[in-house]
């Protein structure tokens, strides 16, 4: 039970305490500011709790954004304060102070605002959410008391809420013809006492039979797997509706959500490559390279965001000119569109499934990622090339955490030289571009295993120095595609049945460790623990072993090898980020941005 201590003398007519009631808090009045303090420290530390001026006018809507949002230790809306476990020691100082301001006597006005005030001094970082048309004030006398209640009355506070229940940007398909009835489901589901969680999972599950429907191979089947990947999708926008609506927001909530888009993804490829082979359609190389190119866009994306999201002197020609064309409306969504977000690409993939075959459908989807991945990578090195940045330590930290370095690259770097004016991107772009054209042309045998030793050696000298360049953000991109398309060319040229889907797993495996890093960053919980990167051998660690395997084994035992390196990796990072996300500390991740 959350406790607010309502400050001051009731108003007639006021709705203030049961306003607070209904969202869950026990209220308590104080006449005084000894009383406030005293009553605070009465509180258990491990709850939340309150400090709301007794006059506060505003909608219930306006003190649930500001009172009960889990995310933030300490949050605020004029005329109320809160604060849970983590910001409790901030708030009981600025109380106290207020209380010895005040001699004890008698109860200072704005006694909620004052603690504010107290806190920003402090530094405390108070969280102020965006009330938009949403009424939150303390009125000083009867006449502006009743302009504020015409004022509150005027709005509807539930429409309000229902309407920020839906991302702020969000697709053209997804906001078109997605979020103007989802946003219903959601108050429906949250109303029955539905969860977030409950909702992601039956996403999750509904994916799920969808691949199993593709995976049958039969007209019917691919009919029924595109409605379902399209339910699938309606309820993963419900999920994070809920969350907004119901500010239902928890760690296991970010979890699930930021990894499960992914997991209903892939599976639903692989469910498209089985019943394309049901048909005598061999379709795993291009759901594997889908795969691929999917996850290497938003390598490149999370790389670019974390290389710049404090960087000094921000600015650059063609940030601009973005934001120019952002001001236009036809272009926004124009721009929304050719980057071939989650809606539209989801939609895409559910009506050529329906429509096609699994292979048409995985042309569209590689010709159509590989066109967003080309507009969005040269946009983002026109900018970082016109863009003077300086780029932080935190900003290089992740960038070498993205890298997923492993002892090898570590234990070099430490010895390499490190050449000042050659940029980490040669390196890297270098012995990527290597290794891909040894795979390529060489194939399996000694000299891929040299160019994959000559891989890791330049690979070390990438990350010898911090990644503090222009365009150094590219470098954990092309480390993933050298790994994932080593595999993925190894086990095409293996031509025996199971190398393919093998290949599909242990890459999926390894991208789920990349991802959870990202989310792991994106959360300043920094990145996954050293032991489990020095465990599973680092990008170029694992792809070393790889051309060995593929050199030293026939095609039969490549393919058995690379499902036991599958299921290792994928036992060892699936323990480490189960432990790590449902424990305590972690975490609370979501994403509002731009659209995966």
């Amino acid at each position: 039970m959350s406790t607010a201590i309502l400050t001051g003398q009731p108003v007639p007519g006021s709705s203030i305490e049961t306003d607070l009631r209904s969202l869950g808090f026990d209220v308590r009045t104080a006449a005084d500011a000894t009383e406030a303090e005293t009553l605070l420290a009465a509180v258990p530390g491990d709850q939340r709790v309150a400090v709301v001026d007794a006059r506060f006018v505003g909608h219930p809507h306006a003190l649930r954004l500001g009172l009960t949002d889990p995310r933030f230790p300490l949050a605020a809306v004029p005329g109320a304060v809160t604060a849970q476990p983590a910001g409790r020691q901030a708030l009981t100082r600025a109380v106290a102070r207020e209380n010895s301001a005040s001699t004890g006597t008698t109860l200072l006005d704005n006694l909620a605002d004052r603690i504010v005030a107290a806190l920003d001094t402090d530094g405390c970082g108070v969280h102020r959410p965006e009330l938009g048309s949403l009424v939150a004030t303390v009125p000083v006398d009867p006449q502006a008391r009743n302009e504020a209640r015409q004022a509150v009355a005027a709005v509807d506070d539930e429409a309000v809420r229902l309407k920020s229940a839906v991302k702020s940007r969000d697709g053209f398909f997804t906001t078109h013809f997605i979020s103007p009835y989802s946003r219903y489901i959601a108050r429906w589901c949250a109303r029955r006492g539905l969860t977030p969680n409950q909702v992601t999972t039956a996403s999750l599950l509904t994916a799920l039979i969808a691949a199993g429907s593709a995976a049958t191979g039969t007209r019917g089947g691919y009919v029924v797997a595109g409605v379902l990947l399209l339910l699938s999708f309606v309820l993963d926008c419900v999920d994070g509706q809920i969350a907004r609506y119901a500010l239902k927001y928890s760690t296991l909530g970010a979890w699930l959500d930021a990894t499960f888009d992914r997991a209903k993804e892939y599976a639903y490829y692989a469910g498209l490559a089985l019943g394309a082979a049901r048909g005598g359609d061999d379709v795993w190389a291009l759901a594997l390279g889908a795969m691929i190119l999917q996850t290497c866009r938003h390598v490149v994306d999370f790389s670019f965001n974390e290389a710049n999201h404090d960087a000094t002197a921000n600015t650059s020609p063609t940030a601009a000119l973005s934001d120019k064309l952002d001001s236009v409306g036809w272009t926004v969504w124009v721009r929304r569109m050719i980057v071939l977000p989650i809606g539209e690409r989801w939609a895409m993939i559910a009506v050529l499934t329906a429509a096609t075959t699994p292979r048409i459908t995985f042309y569209v989807l590689l010709v159509g990622c590989a066109f967003a991945a080309t507009y969005t990578t040269a946009g983002r090195v026109l900018r970082s090339l016109t863009r003077k940045a300086k780029r932080t330590d935190r900003a290089a930290q992740a960038l070498a955490d993205l890298a997923d370095s492993g002892p090898f690259a570590q234990l070099l770097a430490r010895v390499l030289p490190g050449v000042s004016r050659i940029p980490a991107l040669f390196w890297a772009l270098t012995g990527t571009a290597g290794l891909l054209l040894a795979d390529w042309f060489d194939g399996p045998g000694l000299t891929l295993v040299v160019c994959a030793a000559v891989y890791v050696l330049l690979s070390s000298e990438a990350v010898s120095r911090p990644l503090k360049g222009s365009l150094d953000w590219l470098v954990p991109p092309l480390f993933r595609a050298a790994e994932y398309c080593t595999v993925l060319i190894l086990a095409a040229q293996a031509e025996v049945n199971g190398a393919l889907p093998a290949a599909f797993g242990l890459v999926a495996a390894v991208a789920y460790h990349h991802y959870d890093t990202v989310y792991r960053i994106r959360g300043d919980a920094g990145a996954s623990p050293a032991w489990l990167v020095r465990a599973i051998g680092g990008h170029e660690g694992r792809t070393l072993l790889v051309t060995v395997l593929a050199a030293a084994l026939t095609a039969s035992q490549f393919t058995v090898a690379l499902t036991a390196l599958a299921v290792a990796v994928a036992l060892l990072v699936l323990f480490e980020s189960i432990r790590f996300w449902v424990s305590a500390g972690a975490p609370a991740v979501h994403d509002e941005g731009e659209p995966a």
